[in-house]
């Protein structure tokens, strides 16, 4: 027997959620399967829980340097238990948040278990087979796991296992130099651990310009984390203590041993359980689902959102993602995701705000070019805070006075770049915003002074 559904979303993340209820609550008979967690990555091992993380271990540093401000408060200790259970019960309000969302939506059914496409219009779950005229899959990625030797006979943590990590260890071994590994870096090194940071490419974050990678490194090192660069030939054995890595630098050996060994070298989708073959849906070269501007897959009637298409692997992508598709079937929009300006955060202390195109992506354009940039030493709050590490960066078409890109690295950063994400949008030129009056002090006065400050994009 078969089960009939207007829509059949498979994956609750925060692309599959929304979708689910707005199709709902338009009238459609609809079914949410997930095999897992409510909420998807963001919300139980991503943003929500890592960021609570990074709040917990900025209150330690804070602490811990709080005599520079004349407060004295001894040196803290980091209590993890509690560190962690604070954790749970901001993903475990959230997880009860989307419960009860789900739970109020009237021709909405949500079914627990791995779903697998049997044809373009139908779905098995539980032994259960389930069919519609529409199907859109939400499925997500996961941490990649290298194939080194010795790694399938030693533990190791993934983003997802160490948020079951109830104490601090006395020494953290990350593999992996980019936003992940990045941000556990910094986070378990304010808890108390050593970290030691051990990345394949040349710099940090090797998608970054060079500056913004050294910066960020600089920032790192300065609080006593140590960052190994172009390691090569990894190796790992599990030890009594822990674990130990073996790798090269430059041809010369590298022999290492921690408590703990956190794998932070990527994603990769989670496309295998799905039987995409069935139905007729296409990978790309990189492995993630084929999807035009519309989220549209090669088979028609099916559509895939967020992580498992590839095209970003942020939250704000994937619920875009819904927004473009639902705007699309319910209110006959032809929105494309192609029209989204590029834009994300690295969360360390300071962030990073990125926007558009780095200073490498402009120069390999060849178009004329303005830049710009200042010290956050020279920005009034960041002096005022004793927080003055980084750097602000904008670049500008020379003809048209179009906002191309920028990194702001520093002291709010995240939340400073979207002055720029917003005239980006709409398409307002760097002119009028050199021009436009903000509030003193705040960070975001100083874009106006930024602009002011454009020149040549001088040649490599």
């Amino acid at each position: 027997m078969t089960d009939t559904f207007d829509a059949i979303i498979i994956g609750a993340g925060q692309a599959g959620s929304p979708l689910a209820v707005r199709l709902a609550e338009a009238g459609m008979d609809t079914c949410l399967i997930e095999r897992e967690h409510l909420g998807g990555t963001c919300v139980n091992d991503g943003c929500i829980p890592t960021k609570t993380l990074v709040a917990s271990a900025r209150v330690a540093h804070v602490a811990r340097d709080a005599a520079r401000f004349g407060v004295d408060v001894g040196p803290p200790r980091v209590d993890m238990a509690r560190v962690k259970a604070r954790k749970d019960a901001v993903v475990q309000a959230s997880i009860d948040g989307l419960t009860g969302w789900f739970e109020g939506a009237k021709n909405l059914t949500v079914i627990r278990g791995e779903a697998r496409l049997v044809s373009a219009h139908a779905v098995e779950v539980g032994g259960r087979t389930l069919s519609a005229p529409k199907i859109f899959l939400n499925t997500g990625g996961r941490a990649t796991v290298p194939d080194w030797p010795g790694l399938a006979d030693t533990p190791y943590l993934t983003n997802t296992t160490i948020m079951a990590m109830d104490h601090v260890p006395e020494h953290l071994i990350i593999a992996g130099g980019s936003y992940i590994g990045l941000e556990f870096a910094q986070m378990y090194r304010r808890f108390g651990a050593r970290v030691t940071v051990f990345e394949y490419a040349d710099r940090l974050i090797a998608r970054e310009d060079a500056d913004v990678s050294d910066a960020v490194r600089a920032i790192l090192e300065a609080e006593g984390i140590e960052v190994r660069l172009r390691v090569r030939d990894f190796a790992v054995q599990k030890t009594s203590a822990g674990v130990r890595l073996r790798a090269s630098v430059a041809g010369a050996p590298l022999d290492i041993e921690g408590d703990d060994l956190l794998l932070a070298v990527g994603r990769r989708p989670n496309v295998e359980a799905l039987n995409l073959p069935a139905a007729g849906v296409a990978l790309d070269a990189r492995g993630y689902i084929q999807v035009d501007g519309g989220l549209a897959t090669s088979a028609p009637g099916i559509w895939a959102l967020g992580d498992v298409n590839g095209r970003g692997a942020f939250t704000h992508t994937s619920y875009n993602d819904y927004q473009v598709l639902a705007a699309n079937l319910l209110n006959g929009e032809t929105r494309s995701i192609a029209e989204r300006i590029p834009a994300y955060a690295l969360y360390t202390d300071p962030p990073l705000g990125r926007v558009g195109l780095t200073e490498a992506e402009v120069r390999a354009s060849g178009r004329p070019a303005l830049i710009a940039t200042r010290p956050m030493s020279r920005v009034g709050r960041a002096f005022e805070r004793g927080e003055t590490a980084g750097f602000m960066k904008v670049l500008v078409d020379a003809e048209t006075q179009a906002i191309l890109g920028a990194a702001l690295l520093g002291v709010e950063g995240d939340e400073v770049v979207h002055t720029l994400i917003d005239a980006m949008a709409a398409r307002t030129p760097a002119t009028t915003l050199a021009r436009t009056m903000h509030i003193h002090p705040t960070v975001s006065e100083l874009i106006p002074t930024l602009l002011e400050g454009l020149a040549p994009l001088a040649p490599a």
